[in-house]
């Protein structure tokens, strides 16, 4: 039986797609419930939701982001670090997977274990894999036993827009949101004929994928809108481990094929309510390399995503608008050694939430809800009870001429170890109308998984929340010419982690021993250059594990991305530059590296387009993780049409 520090590494292995995209150059509709609310109440979010600014102009620029205050707000109005990637962004980028996509955040650090569909750490600020939280359409869709997400398995082709706000904020989410919340808005219909799209496309390592989809209004009047959007991709892709660093793996070529799905379907009422329901699922048949088999081993994981919600929104009064969801989020994964299975670990996240706004005045608003969390865990390898989580939350923002706060506090309850609490205090101030200070202090906490907890040996009942406190300031400048562009210093301080300790030679407890702390610098800028879109991020960073002096493993303390995309004719072209400091991992040294990335596409009439994409245009051989092969130089094609 593995301990679940083999376990992860094991699982590890398992990945998803790497998908030649062809995203729409329409830009679709927001798929977020509370967005949706913006539209139908504008007139009273806009109030409430301190959209207001010190030079009102200056909004325009900024486009509306719900995740960092659980409502909508104007990106430069965010007090926390927030990052948004449009249609557009992501049509723009060579990505093809969320995290390919995350990699042009300011503070995230991607670590893939292998190629094509491979498994993938977040590290958002220096925080773990496991303290960074990732929501569909606002839905947990992680795996309760080992506390993480499966990033890799959320197609682009799937996604509306993505959201990430940095730093601690458990006040508004709970458990897992230390290093931050990324938020992925599916797909939506829009408020036009039902239009058709598709797409096919060919690439190195036999990478071959299609696209197909459809969305609009079924009336007239534009009230009941729906989207329906289909994926595919299947690739050979190449072995995950060098056997010069592994030399017990398999070194045949591992590939990936994963199948995707978005639905949507929304009705508007009136201008005060309107209700619907989401979907999303994406099935992956990953082959996998494992350093501590035999070199004939033929290893599978067979894994799934999938997220349902059922969600209305209400204005109740003028004053006072609500927020219903009923949601499901599970994640699946069986994994399987020369055809015989030998690991399934299921969970099922059901969430209930229940969120009021309340205008108390012009520029104030008061936000009260209730959420209710069940998980559960099927697996052969180990029992675990259910998990309920009961939590309530307050929020309170307002704007006072040029000066901005946020105030957040949560009390998550669970039935399997007791509560946490969690608190966000902000302050913002207009320097000029172009010129914003931020300022906020933050306590968040991530829950024990049911591998901490529960698994067999090692698996520790009484371990408590890890902890995490934060201070963080930050200097904004925003103009309509270069977009824009943010400095933020901070520094957050880790305790109660969760080690496994050697209690006896070859068996190791949970424990809540451990200490960290990282300090920082990230700069962002998002804007243009004239006619040239610009993307840019740069992080400085320190981040120790305090109780040996070392630097927590794969991040690097020095990282940055840079992205230029430019529209000439019917040309659209673009070019990024990814760099990584050196790091370290646990079993060995990973050197820095630079990556080159170009892509083009071209408009053959107003229905049909082609687009093409050079990755790692200068071969540079690099590891993510220690013994992981990453893709060598990759060339892609697709060709798409939408209707017009």
């Amino acid at each position: 039986m593995l301990s679940p520090i083999a376990r992860a590494m094991l699982f590890a292995f398992a990945s998803l797609p790497l998908v030649v995209h062809a995203q729409s150059a329409e830009p679709a509709s927001s798929s977020s419930a509370l967005d949706a609310t913006a539209a139908n109440a504008a007139n009273v979010i806009n109030n409430a939701a301190n959209i207001t600014s010190a030079d009102a102009a200056d909004t325009a620029l900024s486009p509306i982001v719900v995740t960092a205050q659980r409502g909508p707000q104007a990106l430069t109005e965010a007090i926390p670090q927030t990052t948004r990637f449009d249609q557009q962004d992501i049509a723009d980028t060579s990505a093809t997977d969320l995290p390919g996509l995350l990699q042009f955040a300011p503070g995230a650090q991607i670590s893939r274990t292998g190629g094509p569909g491979s498994t993938t750490s977040l590290f958002l600020r220096g925080a773990s894999a496991t303290q960074s939280l990732l929501l569909i359409d606002g839905v947990r869709v992680d795996s309760v036993s080992l506390g993480s997400a499966q990033l890799a398995q959320i197609p682009l082709d799937q996604v509306d827009h993505v959201e990430v706000v940095n730093g601690n904020v458990s006040a508004l989410y709970g458990s897992g949101a230390i290093g931050g919340v990324v938020q992925v808005f599916t797909k939506d219909g829009g408020d036009h004929p039902p239009r058709f799209n598709f797409s096919v496309g060919y690439g190195s390592y036999h990478t071959q994928t299609q696209t197909a989809g459809v969305n609009g209004a079924l009336d007239q009047d534009g009230r009941t809108t729906f989207s329906i959007a289909l994926a595919r991709t299947k690739d050979d892709g190449f072995s995950s481990l060098n056997p010069l660093e592994a030399p017990n793996a398999n070194p045949n070529p591992n590939g990936n094929l994963n199948e995707s799905i978005t639905a949507s379907l929304r009705h508007t009422f009136n201008d005060k309510w309107d209700a619907g329901v989401r979907y999303f699922q994406s099935n992956n048949n990953n082959s996998y390399d494992n350093a501590y088999g035999e070199p004939t081993d033929l290893n599978n994981l067979y894994s799934k995503v999938r997220q349902v919600s059922v969600f209305a929104n209400g204005k109740l009064t003028d004053w006072w608008t609500t927020h219903f969801t009923l949601a499901e989020g599970d994640d699946r994964s069986v994994s399987n050694t020369n055809g015989i299975d030998n690991g399934r670990f299921n969970t099922d996240n059901r969430q209930y939430t229940w969120q009021n706004d309340f205008a108390l005045a012009a520029n104030q608003k008061l936000q009260l809800g209730y959420e209710h969390l069940d998980q559960t865990l099927d697996s052969d390898t180990f029992a675990a009870p259910e998990r309920h989580v009961d939590s309530v939350f307050a929020g309170y923002s307002a704007r006072f001429g040029r000066n901005q706060i946020q105030a957040n506090v949560r009390r998550d309850q669970y039935s399997d170890f007791g509560g946490a609490n969690s608190y966000y205090l902000g302050y913002g101030f207009d320097i000029t109308s172009h010129w914003k200070a931020t300022a906020s202090y933050s306590d968040a906490f991530r829950a024990p998984s049911f591998d901490d907890l529960y698994y067999p040996i090692s698996g520790n009942p009484s371990i408590q929340p890890e902890r995490s406190h934060s201070v963080e300031a930050g200097l904004q400048y925003a103009t309509d010419a270069l977009g824009v562009m943010r400095l933020n210093a901070f520094q957050t301080r880790y305790t109660n982690l969760i080690d496994y300790v050697q209690t006896i030679p070859g068996i190791y407890l949970a424990e809540n021993v451990g200490h960290a702390k990282v300090q920082g610098l990230e700069g962002s800028w998002s804007g243009h250059v004239g006619k040239t879109d610009v993307r840019a991020t740069v992080t400085l960073q320190n981040p120790v594990d305090l109780d040996n002096g070392t630097d927590l493993v794969r991040r690097a303390r020095r990282f940055a991305s840079f992205a230029v995309n430019r529209g000439i004719g019917g040309w659209r072209v673009g070019g990024e530059w990814i760099v990584s400091g050196p790091r370290t991992d646990s079993t060995g040294n990973l050197g820095g590296y630079g990556i080159v990335n170009l892509s083009a596409r071209y408009n053959i009439t107003k229905a049909w387009y082609v687009s093409a994409q050079i990755d790692n245009l200068l071969n540079k051989d690099y590891e993510t993780a220690y013994s992981y092969n990453s893709p060598r130089r990759g060339a892609y094609l697709t060709l798409g049409w939408q209707q017009q």
